[in-house]
């Protein structure tokens, strides 16, 4: 396999990008980067294979969803040594791009994530999403969801470049959706921000905020959309058309990442903390192809996201097609209490977006 990796390397058709889903310069870096801590842990069968290698076989892994018997026939390792490589290969990729998933600590970060949304002072979209994996051999009933599953939680902030902001992995399914951010660190950074946010803005005195779905309680800093159904051109369902149209981005964000690393295709056969691990490196890979020169067009090629002219949906993501099947799943919705001050926020926000739309329109 050593020669036909770097016969590969050398292709310049890109097979190598279809192989392991990123240009060879990208591959040299993260190889670069790794091999001084993937190094450390050698023993002698380790020493027998070249640390390119473990990381193909890793990056493989993570780009089919192939089972390790696959893997062995492809990369002729044994399957056992393979299940060692992996989690490895794994924590060394999410030492060297922990910094890629960041979430901002100043006004003027802030801002910057504002400018890429339509919705009014929107910094970010959040959003829970139920990950399925092998059920844990003792704690096994905490791990299992409503949808009859067995699945840890993963909580994500995204921005308009369809990167993840912060995440929390590992939370066990069962507990309650609302659970999921009452618990997070996430909520403790916003309700005592101490990541800077914004002071409201001077033309509207609407507080910055993030967007989510019913799944999350209404709150001063998150809106989500008025519940039931509303009649055309009236404020909520225009406040609803907004709203879904910047949320869009973090369902945008887990489509990339389910359709581009399919070991999301199914469960994940790894215990939870390894699944955890796993989930954490291609989150951090996504971020790092978004934003590299190298492979970022062949990553997300356009046509990959939603595509809105005049506030209308005109053409679904091609991540949508490749999707069909995969173990990430949504949060329940279930009813949440919030305070006054959150419901009279979301009116206030509803009104101006009305008064906003009839203005452009006049």
């Amino acid at each position: 396999m050593d020669k036909q990796l770097a016969e590969l390397l050398a292709e310049p058709s890109g097979e190598f990008d279809n192989f392991v889903r990123m240009s060879v310069n990208d591959f040299e870096y993260l190889l670069q980067k790794i091999s001084p801590i993937v190094a450390k842990q050698d023993t002698d069968w380790r020493d027998a294979i070249p640390i390119k290698i473990r990381l193909a076989v890793t990056l493989r892994y993570l780009a089919t969803g192939d089972s390790y018997k696959s893997l062995h026939h492809l990369f002729k390792i044994s399957s056992q040594i393979i299940s060692k490589i992996i989690p490895e290969v794994c924590s060394a990729l999410n030492k060297v791009l922990k910094d890629l998933v960041k979430i901002p600590t100043t006004e003027d970060e802030w801002l910057s994530k504002a400018e890429g949304f339509s919705f009014p002072n929107c910094i970010g979209t959040l959003d829970g999403k139920h990950i399925m994996i092998l059920p844990p051999p003792h704690t096994a009933s905490e791990y299992f969801n409503y949808k009859g599953h067995f699945s840890i939680v993963i909580l994500a902030l995204v921005d308009s470049d369809y990167c993840f902001m912060f995440v929390d992995i590992g939370c066990p399914g069962r507990i309650s959706d609302g659970g999921v951010y009452n618990q997070s660190v996430l909520r403790q950074k916003i309700e005592t921000n101490s990541i800077n946010l914004p002071p409201p803005n001077s033309n509207t005195n609407l507080p910055y905020v993030f967007l989510a779905d019913s799944a999350f309680a209404l709150s001063t800093r998150i809106m989500k959309p008025f519940p039931g159904h509303h009649a055309l051109g009236t404020p909520q369902r225009i406040f609803n058309q907004e709203l879904s149209r910047s949320r869009v981005f973090v369902e945008n964000t887990f489509g990339i990442l389910s359709s581009k690393f399919r070991i999301f295709k199914s469960s994940i056969l790894l215990d939870e903390v390894k699944a955890s691990k796993v989930t954490m490196t291609c989150i951090l890979l996504h971020n790092f192809l978004r934003k590299s020169i190298y492979s970022r067009n062949s990553y997300t090629p356009p046509g990959t996201v939603d595509s809105y002219v005049n506030g209308q949906l005109v053409q679904g993501g091609s991540w949508r097609l490749n999707n069909k099947e995969t173990c990430i799943t949504t949060l329940n919705a279930v009813p949440r209490r919030s305070t006054m001050n959150a419901f009279e926020t979301r009116v206030n926000f509803m009104n101006y977006i009305y008064e906003r739309r009839n203005h452009s329109q006049a």
